[in-house]
């Protein structure tokens, strides 16, 4: 896949629909996996694959900090859309990490680091070794982050996974109007502890 010229390939998906998208990344016949956070309007992402493909693991990377909301609708989604789901967690309990550190802010940068590492990026090491994917379908939007602006619909990850973003250049609105359209259920009280601020990245996607 090294040799794929993403130019021609952002081109030839430019105007294609989301479902697509995800079927062109399926039939490179590559280990693929789609990440999810539940988040609002996550189902958009979920609902668009198991359309194609639900034996695609959805991998969720459960921080322990995610709210009563949060797991509600994560498990409505998983048994309404049938979702072959592996959620990963920290090595430490929530309890024990608020009682050493609590949740750092911006300012102890070191601190804050070491945490993002502990509730994001070790457990999703841990889901990267297990599946070994070669292909990582996600809902990021162009319009989300700085960082995202950079990027494209298909975009070499730093780890060397082709990430495929069907819905990258779908605006608020749309995102919006496929969840009322489908009638699928959207977690309204949501916390990442990692962001800290809106259109800032967690972690996952720029961590090498």
């Amino acid at each position: 896949m090294n040799n794929f010229n993403l130019t021609e390939i952002n081109a030839e998906l430019r105007d294609k629909s989301p479902e697509e998208v995800i079927r062109w990344a399926i039939e490179l016949q590559k280990k693929t996996i789609l990440t999810t956070s539940f988040s609002p309007n996550a189902a958009v992402m979920l609902h668009q694959l198991v359309k194609v493909d639900r034996r695609i693991p959805v991998v969720w990377i459960d921080s322990g900090y995610n709210t009563r909301d949060t797991y509600n609708v994560a498990t409505q989604l998983t048994e309404e859309l049938q979702l072959n789901l592996s959620s990963y967690a920290p090595l430490m309990t929530t309890a024990r990490r608020d009682a050493l550190m609590g949740i750092p802010t911006l300012e102890d940068e070191a601190l804050h680091k070491e945490f993002t590492r502990q509730v994001k990026l070790e457990p999703f090491s841990r889901a990267l070794a297990e599946h070994q994917p070669e292909i990582w379908l996600t809902g990021i939007r162009k319009d989300e982050t700085a960082f995202r602006e950079t990027l494209d619909i298909v975009s070499w990850d730093s780890r060397g996974i082709l990430k495929v973003a069907p819905i990258f250049y779908w605006s608020d609105q749309q995102v919006d109007q496929y969840m009322d359209d489908n009638k699928l259920p959207s977690c309204q009280r949501y916390f990442d502890p990692t962001k800290v601020e809106d259109k800032r990245e967690c972690g996952l996607h720029t961590s090498i």
